[in-house]
């Protein structure tokens, strides 16, 4: 099955919530919990990291596509926690 890319929504932030991160993250030396909010993320759920080299490889890899994003913030914030509990 073919994924459908996507341009992110701003201000979702469900890809820094909802997945753990087993990397370091500046703040977050032991990476992130499934659930927990990333310290990057600032107060409109944009990555503060954005664009920057210190932005963990597995941030900076991800892709939005709807089958892991929906059509809304809820949506994907439901989809990557099952994504997650699934692996």
């Amino acid at each position: 099955m073919k994924t459908q890319s996507m341009a992110c929504r701003l201000g979702c932030g469900a890809c820094c919530i909802a997945p753990s991160i087993s990397s370091p993250i500046q703040g977050m030396p032991n990476g992130k919990k499934a659930g927990e909010r990333c310290i990057q993320l600032d107060e409109r759920n944009l990555c503060k990291l954005f664009g920057d080299e210190s932005r963990p490889k597995v941030c900076s890899d991800f892709s939005a596509t709807l089958d892991v994003c929906g059509t809304t913030n809820e949506q994907a914030l439901t989809l990557i926690t099952e994504l997650e509990q699934l692996t």
